[in-house]
């Protein structure tokens, strides 16, 4: 049956086709079959993203097919997401190194990174910027080689985690503007100061982490959950964020799906949650001074 395939485009409708008969699911690097197969068939074949439409009806030799045969098939059976089959991810358009040593590199948070913050930091000089549970170090590094004037922390717990994340840091050159620390959140940072923190911690409840399609299995739950309103990372960076805040320095966390729970135990804080191009997808901005002005019930909520 599959010796009909021959072409590059052949096995990219073969792919997706496979793909959404298996009832995969798409929500790592890509929304759905076509793009994840799109992916895996370049890469395997060591072509460019954008390759030419032009270029679609090549034909694949007898060892590129039965190697892309092959990763189907493990995609299908296996649940792994496809990033950590190739072992590369997009992100804010560059290429980043991606297994399971971190989350595959995804966060809304690279649309605002391509569009320079705007208009969260239109009035903010930007000299430092902190990535704050960075994981493979995809935030970081985007907004580093996005802005070659800035200086980039990179910060995770996870040792092995940093590896990747410095291995990133070489792969896309930016040596001297980024810094790979560990540290449990601000912890082993004293004394430092930034104009800009992002971080994408961990926020799925664990309820929600039992209800994850197989793909998440594959991915280290240390990056994922976060107590049982997914908020245990997010109060503690709310509430030592000013510490290491610039005067005008301004603090965005994604948060997700526990944007809600967030806004019913903060609802004096004045967040304002990013409208993306796909609409809300549970990131806010907010500045030191209003972190500052409600300390006492960040700190509280902490508490609770």
């Amino acid at each position: 049956m599959t010796a009909e395939l021959s072409t590059i485009i052949d096995f990219i409708r073969y792919g997706a086709s496979r793909f959404a008969a298996a009832g995969l699911s798409f929500s790592h690097n890509h929304d759905n079959a076509l793009d994840e197969a799109t992916h895996l068939v370049l890469q395997t074949l060591h072509l460019p993203h954008d390759l030419s439409p032009a270029y679609g009806q090549a034909r694949l030799t007898g060892e590129e097919k039965a190697a892309l045969l092959g990763l189907f098939e493990r995609r299908i059976k296996e649940r792994t997401p496809a990033a950590y089959l190739t072992g590369k991810a997009w992100f804010a358009g560059l290429e980043f190194m991606s297994d399971p040593r971190a989350l595959v590199p995804r966060s809304p948070i690279a649309e605002l990174i391509l569009a320079g913050f705007s208009p969260w930091l239109d009035d903010c000089e930007v000299q430092r910027a902190l990535d704050l549970c960075t994981g493979s170090g995809c935030i970081g590094i985007a907004m580093a080689s996005h802005n070659p004037d800035w200086q980039v922390d990179l910060v995770d717990i996870s040792e092995a985690a940093l590896q990747l994340a410095q291995q990133n840091v070489a792969y896309q050159n930016v040596e001297a503007q980024v810094r790979v620390i560990a540290s449990d959140l601000f912890s082993a940072l004293g004394g430092e100061r930034y104009d800009l923190i992002v971080s994408n911690p961990p926020y799925v409840t664990e309820g929600e982490f039992a209800e994850l399609p197989a793909e998440y299995a594959h991915e280290p739950k240390l990056g994922l959950t976060a107590g049982d309103d997914g908020l245990d990372l997010a109060l503690r960076i709310l509430a030592e964020a000013p510490e290491h805040l610039s005067e005008e320095g301004v603090l965005i966390v994604e948060v997700g799906e526990s944007e809600r729970a967030l806004v019913e135990l903060l609802p004096q804080v004045p967040f304002n949650w990013v409208e993306f191009n796909v609409g809300q997808m549970g990131v806010f901005v907010i500045g030191r001074a209003d972190l500052v002005a409600h300390a006492d019930a960040i700190r509280a909520a902490g508490r609770r």
